[in-house]
């Protein structure tokens, strides 16, 4: 799973995203309210933890902007606050779950599980192929095409396609790059996104009219039609 945790508390942020990690999952660790709901929005999270007590903006008002924009991502609320009213605004917040401090890990774990098995739509059979446009990915064969011409993908640049053909027309961030192609939750102050992306960018569009991946400046990138 690709997981949003929005916690202010340094303790308790390292723990869950540590934790998630040695799970196997992805995660991205934010620490206030307002990056929380930028990255939320941008990204194709499986799941989202959040914080009630947040600085800049709190997790119920997260919530709420979240679901009035129609951003379906299941959310978990993970927080101090355990009367039943406080569980009972969350939930009407718009949040799917509610697991109150402290708290066990391995339960954490279950029920963001959970909560993915159940929103998830149902599915005969698993995706096996993405596209967009003219360009399309086989995830078994790991084949990349555009029209009728082969792309030859290293390891960096197969994931970094497929993280782009899963967002399309979504602009993702360096910081969101950097998590789920690398697995880094900092800045490594490189520019390994940047020359990654130039390289796939290269082997996509060269040749082509019409080009498929643009720099948002001072933002990220997009995979969009022109």
């Amino acid at each position: 799973m690709n997981i949003l945790v929005i916690e202010d508390d340094e303790k308790i942020g390292s723990f869950v995203a540590r934790g998630l990690q040695q799970e196997g999952h992805r995660v991205e660790w934010v620490k206030n309210g307002h990056d929380g709901f930028a990255s939320a929005r941008q990204a194709g999270h499986d799941a989202i933890v959040v914080d009630l007590m947040l600085p800049g903006r709190d997790g119920m008002g997260v919530i709420r902007q979240l679901r009035e924009e129609r951003i379906s991502t299941p959310i978990l609320v993970l927080s101090a606050r355990s009367s039943v009213d406080d569980r009972v605004a969350g939930l009407s917040a718009g949040a799917d779950d509610y697991l109150t401090k402290p708290f066990s890990f391995a339960e954490l774990v279950a029920r963001l599980q959970a909560l993915v098995r159940r929103t998830s739509a149902p599915s005969t059979s698993p995706v096996t192929r993405l596209a967009y446009a003219d360009l399309s990915l086989d995830l078994l064969t790991r084949r990349a095409t555009r029209g009728d011409h082969r792309i030859d993908l290293q390891a960096k640049e197969f994931a970094l396609l497929e993280y782009l053909l899963r967002n399309p027309e979504r602009v993702l961030s360096k910081t969101m790059i950097l998590s789920r192609v690398w697995d880094y939750t900092f800045d490594p102050q490189t520019n390994v996104v940047d020359v990654l992306v130039s390289r796939l960018r290269t082997k996509v569009d060269r040749g082509f009219d019409i080009k498929l991946i643009h720099t948002i400046r001072g933002v990220g990138y997009v995979l969009r039609n022109g």
